[in-house]
């Protein structure tokens, strides 16, 4: 084996610091990631949509704040992903069933259907409007807006 001569000192230095500045941006990337960061922006960003959603009443508002759910969904930390997933589950059944129906979910009465819409499809919306009301639901909305108050000092307004 032979002793590196000076002219390979050049060489040595520009690999060492190749695989360090390559170090650096690998690390940067995924260990300066934090979950919970990613997912208060998100809180943040998505915080107005929310509330406004809200004026438009319950059931209509949370329909129209699911896009809003979705994307905190997908951001949010492993401790309130299965609370987000069961707020987005419920919402979109209801979505689905009104959509199935051709019924516009701000004119719907359950007490008085519109005409034409079948037993079945009644029957879907009234499931998924009693899942969405349901404990478990409840639940889920309350440690999605408990995590973004305790975690990320800012209420979703639900």
């Amino acid at each position: 084996m032979r002793r590196p001569a000076v002219r390979d000192v050049p060489l040595t230095v520009v690999v060492v610091l190749a695989l360090m500045a390559g170090g650096y941006f690998l690390f940067r990337e995924s260990g300066g990631d934090d979950p919970f960061d990613r997912y208060c922006s998100e809180v943040q960003d998505r915080r107005a949509e929310i509330g406004l959603a809200r004026g438009d009443g319950e059931t209509t508002g949370l329909l129209r704040a699911l896009p809003a759910f979705e994307a905190l969904a997908d951001k949010a930390p492993d401790d309130i992903k299965d609370e987000w997933e069961v707020v987005v589950a419920r919402v979109s059944e209801l979505r689905d069933a009104l959509s199935a129906a051709e019924v516009d979910p701000a004119a719907y009465d359950p007490d008085r259907p519109p005409e034409g819409v079948d037993a079945a499809r009644l029957k879907a919306i009234e499931t998924a409007a009693v899942r969405l009301g349901s404990a478990e639901t409840a639940a889920a909305l309350t440690g999605v807006e408990q995590q973004a108050r305790d975690v990320c000092k800012t209420p979703l307004s639900l």
